[in-house]
């Protein structure tokens, strides 16, 4: 980067800011003006969202539990919530082999995975509707404004975050468009960024605030949006499976294939990023999937429309870190997936990253009720507000759901899971554990066996350029790269020569590749094509790439994900 003077950033003062606007941040930033209004309280409330639009960068299966909406909006039916597909018929499955299933009957299903009450949503529909709701209240929602980094006082304490600068070219040379960005301080702010938010990330290094948790896990998952044939379509139809065809190469997860309304279709394979070959490529792991009966008999003649990945927090509680910063700096949270609120055991993560939000506005609000506006605002009770609800009840119920599917596999690890939700209800007294981190699982390529996936056929099976296509992600070219390496040459000399290059497989969208044709090897990063997956983040062997906030509408622009 050029050493040269930046202009002056303008600043903006607010009672709290909330990064991201997703359901965890909308979610707090509507239970705040509640309160205030509630109160005839004045509240300056400021989300930032680094999306062009919100909803653009949101991406879930998604089957919704409506439990904290109902809390939030008691009346959301009349306000015209998008929750327009009750779930009428689920079926779980354990694939056995390329064409094999195994129907579990309904009693052997673990209780956390049955949908009774929930709906089949667009959870982007879902959070565009809420930051709507949020407007309405008072809220201000900055869209295509990234929040880039962490402001200080002089003692310690958050001062609020400043978003990222437009302008400079790849060189890192200001452009003609340059801006340097916005510092907005706070008296509060909140993380509620998502998975591997890149801010969260930072705060929980700095501050160490997962010395006394577990390992965190995570997951990638991939998802299609298919428009089928109104003969072939079931509304209200949930199929789940786990087994092949990732088991045959010795990795864990879970499928998914849902009837929306409308002639769609949302269907994604989650891999859980501890797997070991490195030639493993969860994209074709999908592809592959696809071609199942199971699956098959729904997708035959119909048209896929949308494509997406996300990396997903599935540690649960045993793996959060403290969601409250430290003493001095105790008026921030970490939020939602930052955090890693998600019940993996329900496969899912938007009613409990929405009352993580509702809880921090309630304990927000009560701190600034309390302290006068000279005064500093401390947040410290938020942990026994957290220990006090449901969500607290409902992760610890679920806290050995991961670890156990890890440690014993899907047939041992699903018997252990239904006896333990089914018969003891989440509390047997057991604690298991599942410290290896995910990037420390690959092994080298020499000890593992190559991987041949087919070409796809173009009806049910994709290309990852066509793919990337239908997320609509697009990024200015002439900027900064956003993923950063840290020792360039590693990529090579360790990830290629040792693991056989893994970046080029476990990204889902073509942005890491090895030329063939170079020599020496060199890797290639093709940043236009990211989806802000964060995968790379995370399952790197080497810990040697960084995730970045591009420029602010940059990425993959969601419709009905």
């Amino acid at each position: 980067m050029p050493n040269d003077a930046s202009p002056q950033r303008e600043s903006m003062h607010v009672d709290v800011v909330i990064v991201g606007a997703g359901v965890a941040g909308l979610s707090a930033a509507c239970r705040l003006m509640q309160l205030a209004q509630a109160e005839q309280r004045e509240l300056s409330v400021v989300v930032l969202e680094k999306g062009s639009e919100v909803g653009a960068h949101i991406l879930s299966g998604a089957v919704f539990e409506p439990r904290a909406l109902t809390e939030l909006f008691p009346d959301w039916q009349q306000r015209g919530a998008p929750l327009n597909t009750p779930v009428c018929a689920d079926q779980v499955y354990l694939f056995t082999g390329a064409q094999q299933a195994l129907r579990m009957p309904h009693w052997m299903v673990p209780k956390p995975m049955r949908n009774d009450g929930n709906y089949i949503v667009s959870l982007g529909e879902v959070c565009r509707w809420l930051g709507q709701q949020a407007e309405a209240l008072g809220v201000e929602i900055f869209p295509g404004f990234p929040a880039a980094e962490v402001l200080y006082h002089a003692d310690g304490r958050i001062k609020g975050v400043a978003t990222a600068e437009m302008g400079r070219g790849a060189d890192g040379a200001r452009k003609a468009s340059y801006d340097p960005g916005m510092e907005l301080h706070a008296r509060v702010t909140l993380f509620a960024e998502g998975c591997r938010g890149h801010l969260g990330k930072q705060l929980i290094r700095q501050f160490n605030l997962d010395a006394a948790s577990q390992t965190q896990h995570y997951a990638i998952g991939i998802k299609e949006l298919w428009r089928v044939d109104a003969q072939q379509h079931q509304p209200g139809l949930v199929v789940h499976a786990a087994g092949w065809p990732l088991s045959q190469n010795g990795a864990s997860g879970g499928s998914f294939l849902y009837h929306l309304g409308d002639n769609l279709i949302s269907l994604g394979l989650i891999t859980d990023l501890s797997y070991r070959n490195p030639y493993l490529s969860p994209f074709d792991e999908l592809q592959r999937l696809k071609h199942h009966r199971i699956f098959k008999q729904h997708l035959a003649g119909g048209k896929r429309i949308g494509y997406g990945a996300r990396a997903i927090t599935k540690g649960g509680l045993n793996a959060l870190p403290k969601m409250v910063l430290p003493t001095a700096q105790g008026n921030a949270l970490l939020l939602g997936c930052d955090a890693g609120t998600l019940n993996f055991s329900k496969i899912k993560g938007s009613h409990t990253a929405m009352k993580s939000g509702m809880l921090a506005a309630e304990t927000v609000f009560a701190a600034l009720t309390a302290a006068p506006d000279h005064e500093k605002v401390s947040l410290h009770a938020y942990p026994q507000n957290f220990k006090a609800s449901w969500l607290y009840q409902e992760l610890y119920q679920s806290r050995n759901f991961g670890a156990a599917l890890h440690k014993f596999g899907v047939w041992m690890g699903g018997a252990y899971n239904y006896v333990e939700q089914n018969w003891f209800n989440g509390k047997l007294a057991l604690q298991l554990t599942d410290p290896l981190p995910d990037h420390a699982a690959l092994k080298p390529a020499a000890q593992c066996k190559p991987i041949d996936y087919s070409k796809p056929d173009g009806k049910l099976s994709f290309d990852k350029t066509s793919s990337v296509y239908l997320s609509n992600t697009n990024h200015e070219e002439d900027q900064p790269g956003h993923l950063r390496l840290t020792q360039p040459a590693t990529a090579v000399e360790v990830n290629f020569k040792t693991y056989a290059g893994p970046e080029a497989r476990f990204c889902p969208a073509g942005v890491y590749e090895f030329p063939a044709h170079d020599d020496p090897p060199q890797l290639r990063i093709n940043a236009q094509n990211c989806v802000h997956c964060k995968t790379c983040d995370i399952k790197d062997p080497t810990m040697n790439i960084t995730w970045l906030a591009p420029e602010g509408g940059g990425g993959p622009n969601y419709a009905n994900m």
